[in-house]
């Protein structure tokens, strides 16, 4: 069981990740029953129908598992914290602030700690110039700020 006070997560990012890890936790549950139903497969279609309940709840479990450990032991020390502000300067001269967080959420001014460019940023300063890896390719930008939460 999680014992961890705050993980080290933003107290919204932790809101997050127990709603992910109930939902999971109820979506596991209800198949498990299908998993005892898989083991006594028949045919071709019934072995097929095993192998998918096998396959989700390892995939529930992986993710459950992922979840618990950020709760436990907070975000990974190589990633920036969550919290963290950071703004960059963009090739065309643009500048945007992101809130750096560590569990995905919806707001357009989020960045994810483990994406292309927010690893670019770990251990980067005000002033530095970055490169990370884009759909379209490589991109750069200008660090203007980066300031880590309290």
């Amino acid at each position: 069981m999680v014992t961890s006070a705050t993980g080290g997560l933003s107290p919204e990012t932790r809101e997050q990740v127990l709603k992910e890890l109930t939902d999971l936790r109820a979506q596991r549950a209800q198949n498990t029953p299908r998993l005892g139903e898989a083991d006594k497969a028949g045919d071709s279609a019934d072995q097929a129908d095993a192998l998918e309940a096998h396959e989700v709840a390892a995939r529930l479990d992986r993710r459950i598992a992922e979840l618990e450990a950020l709760l436990e032991h907070g975000p990974s020390s190589h990633l920036l914290a969550d919290g963290t502000v950071v703004t960059l300067r963009f090739s065309d001269g643009e500048e945007e602030t992101f809130r750096v967080v560590t569990f995905p959420g919806e707001a357009a001014d989020l960045l994810t700690s483990d994406s292309p460019l927010g690893l670019a940023l770990v251990g980067r300063k005000a002033g530095d110039d970055i490169r990370y890896r884009t759909p379209r390719g490589e991109a750069t930008a200008t660090v203007v700020s980066l300031n880590a939460p309290h």
